[in-house]
């Protein structure tokens, strides 16, 4: 960081992250899965047990994201198929998400965006929901 430039808050950080996505609503996720995007849940153990998983719905730890999802990484999942896969990150509330969506971006993945409202907006919304 060069001397004269003052570091930035995350509130900030988000703001210009999210001005690179086209964050989707739970609807427009529901319909990306259903045509063959992938849907990529980051909530912690915890949060899944608690409220539930989103059938069909990946789940990889935030600390695994990248790895799992780089379609040229020797650890990559089996669902991590091309840099043009949609994927859809979800985490509780879509705070989180929109940095992991971000960081998928810098990997290629330039179709990686992220849920409004996280899990808790799917829920809310009445879409599928597994306890």
């Amino acid at each position: 960081m060069a001397v004269s430039e003052r570091p930035i808050g995350i509130d900030e950080l988000l703001e210009r992250v999210r001005a690179d996505l086209d964050r989707v609503t739970p609807q427009e996720a529901y319909g990306s899965a259903e045509a063959g995007g992938l849907l990529v849940d980051i909530r912690y153990a915890a949060l899944r047990e608690r409220d539930g998983l989103i059938p069909g719905a990946l789940v990889v730890e935030r600390n695994e994201l990248e790895w799992r999802l780089d379609p040229q990484g020797s650890h990559r999942a089996p669902e991590a198929t091309g840099h043009d896969l949609r994927v859809v990150v979800i985490c509780n509330e879509g705070y989180a998400s929109s940095l992991a969506a971000a960081s998928l971006r810098q990997l290629g993945l330039t179709r990686a965006t992220d849920l409004i409202g996280g899990f808790q907006a799917w829920r809310a919304a009445g879409l599928p929901v597994t306890t």
